[in-house]
């Protein structure tokens, strides 16, 4: 049968059927396939007397090492307008980060009662046309997170964002009631308040929700200057340079620039592009 790995805990995954959950082992043959399982993961198990087996672990359409979590398909970028304030690179190196991992962005912008509509209303200019859901909130009414909640359903979320963003408060508030009813658990069996923490999907409002913040790593090392450009939206009208392997920075002939130079193109966009390349390009230099 079919299901999902919520959890993962000492060699045993635990698998959400939908049904019902089962706590399994991992065959060997993974082991030297150098796959390791990972909460996310779509997999068929076996139940025999009731001792589970992962057979086969389905082909992952993402893959995240801190938090270890695959299959991923939406992220809440959660950031303040105001304390702290907006730091809007930050938010924009989250988006690549979702763009290059194949997960969808949905930008929160959070505590919006602490300041005037005219001071976050810019934010929609910069993104209007690029195709990503864009909510302003107030994390801590409860009902400012009915959009969220309706987003979760058939998805596997993740919630990002800088320290003091409220994603810690959004968080406690969509999985509310199913950490109460787990803590009463964890008090029967005993846990200690410094046992070791794993990442647990929890299934809510028909979908999964990791309960630790994702990314927290933020390096774009690995991203090939060469892609870069592909993971900007708002650069796909604009391909028909003169050179092919045009990175839209200095070479003459960029229809991207041109672009930029209309109006058509964000200048904090493409000045977040460029300096990301720069960084790359720069790393790379030094290997």
């Amino acid at each position: 049968m079919k299901g999902i790995i919520t959890k993962g805990i000492g060699g045993f995954y635990y698998i959400d059927t939908v049904d019902e959950v089962f706590e399994c082992k991992a065959r060997g043959k993974f082991r030297h396939d150098e796959l390791t399982p990972m909460v996310g993961d779509k997999v068929e198990i076996t139940v025999e007397n009731g001792k589970g087996v992962i057979e086969k672990i389905y082909e992952r359409s993402s893959e995240l090492t801190r938090p270890m979590v695959s299959n991923v398909s939406q992220a809440f970028i959660v950031f303040a307008i105001k304390d702290p304030d907006l730091n809007m690179e930050l938010l924009n190196r989250f988006i690549l980060l979702c763009e290059y991992n194949n997960i969808k962005p949905i930008i929160c912008i959070n505590k919006i009662d602490l300041c005037e509509k005219e001071e976050y209303l810019y934010i929609k200019d910069i993104f209007k046309d690029l195709g990503y859901e864009l909510l302003f909130i107030k994390a801590k009414e409860e009902d400012n997170l009915k959009p969220l909640k309706k987003m979760l359903k058939d998805n596997v979320t993740v919630l990002c964002g800088p320290s003091g963003s409220g994603k810690s408060t959004i968080l406690n508030s969509l999985i509310g009631n199913y950490k109460m009813e787990t803590g009463e658990v964890s008090k029967k069996i005993g846990r200690g308040k410094h046992t070791t923490r794993h990442s647990e999907l929890i299934q809510i409002e028909q979908g999964f929700l990791l309960d630790t913040p994702g990314f927290s790593t933020l390096d774009v090392d690995i991203m090939p200057k060469e892609e870069l450009q592909y993971l900007f939206p708002e650069f796909s009208s604009y391909r028909q340079c003169k050179f092919n392997s045009c990175l839209h920075n200095k070479e003459p002939g960029c229809k991207v620039k041109e672009a930029l130079d209309k109006g058509n193109i964000s200048k904090v966009r493409y000045d977040f592009y460029i300096k990301t390349l720069e960084e790359i390009m720069g790393r790379r230099k030094k290997w």
